[in-house]
């Protein structure tokens, strides 16, 4: 089992290296050819995404990246440490309709990571998130003499 981390600090022009990354290892791991674009605009989605929570709650934590080949499966993580609060709080100085539209562009958000991965897990709590977006890999073919 081979394992990858990225970090990076949470600004947008990070997340295009993130979705570099994360495809080169997935190729390596063995995910089929026809979903790299889809592993790319997965990460892709969950980094903005996490850069957005950072930026909004001024965390200054890095994101991080953790890139997980398995045996028959690769797993990509990305974590914030944006914190979340119960519904219905809001941050000093925020409005509703701030607050309403950036849990809107959240929920959005996952919706596409949804769409583009089968096997998807969302976690979120007071010390931040993680997205966990599993695939399946193929074993390397094996030459006959």
């Amino acid at each position: 089992m081979a394992t990858v981390e990225l970090r990076f600090s949470a600004l947008p022009e990070h997340v295009r290296t993130a979705r570099l990354v994360a495809a080169a290892v997935a190729r390596r791991a063995g995910v089929d050819e026809a979903v790299l674009d889809e592993v790319r605009l997965a990460v892709g989605e969950a980094c903005s995404r996490a850069v957005g929570l950072h930026q909004s709650s001024g965390t200054s934590a890095p994101v991080k990246v953790v890139l997980i080949e398995e045996e028959k499966q690769f797993s990509i993580e990305v974590g914030d440490e944006a914190p979340r609060s119960a519904p219905g709080d809001r941050a000093p100085g925020g409005s509703a309709h701030e607050a309403d539209a950036e849990t809107e562009e959240d929920e959005m958000g996952l919706a596409v990571i949804s769409g583009l991965v089968d096997d998807v897990e969302v976690t979120a709590g007071e010390h931040g998130g993680l997205i966990r977006m599993t695939w399946p890999t193929t074993p390397p073919a094996v030459a006959l003499a």
